[in-house]
């Protein structure tokens, strides 16, 4: 039995594995909420008495946050998940940490066609390295390196990099940004999950439309970012619609920055939760600003852009890595 995990700020996700032919099945899951827990450890157990698998033969966890040495302090949780505690709890020597976007990526090798959709009409599928971004509760970026023969995963915190702007509005946003992080203004901290709500507070500061009724009224009981996608996209909300506008706007300048430093020829893939629900607006804005490179332009219009459409991307890769390459 394989053991497979998606670990986020916001939820965890475990499943149990088989291998078939040369893929896997799934043969039983279950969502946590991370922030129930005060250790990994806790979950582990919690999963395991629900779901009595006869014996764990090898595991991969994707986690948000830097895998070092085999351990991970949590980004956005106060957990520490060792690899040696792991192997003691599993009874398995065949344990492997993932940083979060590093099982994504590898899971994006395992998806068929229609799990995908295309943001560029003009992208060429062509062998070599791919790139991988995705915003949730924060964001994450990755890269699968093309050997010539296979790829191989690779983590970054590109995350946490600065936030660079790109027109005097994304000007204004950094400069009302750094009145309340004034040390460092991350490019996560606009394009993620909790992003797109500071987005949504710099715009209705700035006077740039009234606030609707239900923002108001709202916000502060449910997800304010959910509400802002919801404003812009059913209601079509003035203010909701700019500022999801806006951060589909930075979600592809820093897309291009990524393929950039990664000569991503092979494709950009957009994993996460927040893409598949905000693809209109993606469709309309990204690749303007993605494309917006100067001189490097004629190369990312020939790069593949593509949503993943399925939400267990990050879960197939952990299981597929721990079958196949543990």
């Amino acid at each position: 039995m394989i053991l497979a995990g998606d670990i986020g700020g916001t939820k965890t996700n475990l499943a149990l594995f088989e291998k078939e032919g040369e893929g896997v099945k799934m043969v039983f899951s279950k969502q946590f909420a991370s922030g129930d827990f005060a250790h990994f450890s806790d979950v582990i157990d919690a999963f395991l008495q629900e779901s009595h698998p006869q014996k764990i033969e090898s595991a991969a966890l994707g986690i948000a946050g830097p895998v070092i040495d085999g351990v991970c302090h949590t980004t956005n949780l106060p957990w520490v998940i060792e690899t040696q505690a792991l192997q003691k709890q599993l009874e398995t020597t065949r344990v492997k940490l993932l940083n979060d976007l590093e099982a994504t990526a590898y899971g994006m090798l395992f998806l068929d066609e229609d799990q995908f959709v295309s943001l560029n009409p003009d992208g060429e599928k062509v062998p070599g390295n791919r790139a991988v971004i995705a915003a949730g509760t924060g964001l994450g970026e990755a890269m699968l390196y093309w050997d010539g023969q296979q790829f191989h995963p690779i983590a970054t915190e590109g995350g946490h990099s600065d936030f660079a702007t790109n027109t005097p509005q994304q000007d204004q946003l950094l400069k009302w940004l750094r009145s309340r992080y004034p040390t460092h203004v991350s490019v996560e901290r606009v394009l993620s999950g909790p992003g797109l709500y500071v987005i949504y507070q710099f715009l209705a500061e700035s006077g740039f439309a009234p606030e609707p009724e239900f923002m108001c009224e709202r916000a502060k009981e449910s997800d304010a970012s959910a509400l802002v996608s919801q404003g812009a996209l059913e209601y079509k909300d003035p203010l909701c619609s700019e500022a999801l506008r806006l951060f589909c706007e930075i979600y592809g300048a820093e897309s291009g920055n990524m393929a950039l430093k990664s000569l991503s020829v092979g494709g950009v893939y957009i994993g996460g939760g927040i893409a598949p629900k905000i693809l209109p607006f993606l469709e309309k804005h990204f690749m303007k600003s993605f494309l917006h490179k100067g001189r490097f332009e004629s190369l990312l219009k020939k790069m593949e852009v593509k949503v993943a459409m399925d939400p267990e991307t990050a879960l197939t890769g952990a299981a597929m890595y721990a079958a196949y390459r543990l």
